[in-house]
């Protein structure tokens, strides 16, 4: 994320739990680490956004969703366009309402993917 964002409220907060999901990546992965790190991942991302929707909204565009922070994000070169954030999307909206033993293994091996970029 850029720099213009560093005046952020939540952006400590994201900053904290993209440490945190690093941390769980960097464990032997075991069922129970995968899955607190998939957790982790969610909240990463869910913070993520909102960052993008606060600084979007404090340079007048409104974005209501993951999906319209992200293009906003685009167009503001907040973040480089990367079609791996639609797929972390994707796996942040499967994490989230679906619970799957397959979702759950492909999605964790895309963790420190995902944990660079929002990083």
């Amino acid at each position: 994320m850029s720099n213009m964002l560093t005046d952020l409220p939540l952006l400590e907060d994201l900053k904290n739990s993209i440490a945190r999901l690093q941390e769980a990546i960097s464990l032997e992965k075991t069922e129970i680490v995968r899955d607190s790190a998939i957790k982790r991942f969610e909240l990463c991302f869910d913070l993520a956004w909102k960052c993008i929707k606060s600084f979007a909204r404090r340079e007048g565009i409104e974005c209501n969703s993951p999906r319209s922070c992200l293009k906003v994000a685009f167009q503001l070169n907040l973040i480089s366009y990367d079609e791996n954030w639609l797929k972390m999307l994707d796996d942040r909206n499967l994490t989230a309402h679906i619970y799957k033993e397959k979702y759950a293994e492909e999605i964790y091996s895309r963790l420190s993917l995902y944990a660079g970029l929002l990083k």
